[in-house]
């Protein structure tokens, strides 16, 4: 059994990569849709719920920012350039990572009123829940088709061209292009 490039990063400097790239963005984004769904139904006088919310979501995208500056420069742009993905499976699992970036960010942004700032309260909200749920559907695809192996689709290493690695620069993702389990 063949890994992705997705699975490869989140395992390789065990366990940070994993931390980095999933566990703290994740819980962060986690954290916003759950208090998103608490929020009809919270007090109106207690505002912990909307702060959470808010708090969380303007980390959220800022982690997402950090990660998709670092990601597609460094992982993206050399899987491309040199034809390294590992068949389309792995091409959707890393690029539905780095298009679950964007509606966090945007939610950053509208969480800090960088975007909608003259928006209705319930405009804000569609809008919030909105974004939420398109971060939901990409993290999830990426997420899926990370754990899928690549076989499935035809890869092989022995069909690969020469290992491409992270930079010097970036020793803690340095990923082994031609990693694979035995199961």
């Amino acid at each position: 059994m063949y890994s992705t490039h997705y699975m490869d990063l989140l395992m390789q400097n065990s366990p940070w990569n994993l931390i980095y790239f999933m566990a703290i963005p994740v819980v962060l984004a986690e954290t916003v849709a759950i208090t998103e769904l608490l929020l009809p139904f919270a007090d109106k006088r207690s505002n912990l719920i909307k702060k959470i919310n808010r708090v969380c979501g303007i980390l959220g995208g800022i982690a997402f920012a950090i990660i998709a500056i670092y990601f597609i420069p460094n992982i993206v742009v050399p899987l491309a350039s040199n034809g390294e993905f590992r068949t389309w499976v792995d091409a959707v699992a890393i690029g539905s990572y780095v298009i679950a970036a964007v509606p966090m960010i945007l939610l950053a942004l509208l969480n800090v009123r960088a975007l909608w700032r003259k928006a209705s309260e319930a405009r804000r909200s569609l809008v919030r829940i909105l974004l939420l749920a398109t971060f939901l559907v990409f993290s999830h695809i990426a997420m899926i088709f990370g754990m899928v192996d690549p076989g499935i689709a035809g890869y092989s290493p022995d069909k690969a061209t020469s290992a491409v690695s992270a930079p010097a620069t970036a020793p803690a993702v340095e990923m082994d292009h031609h990693h694979h389990h035995h199961h």
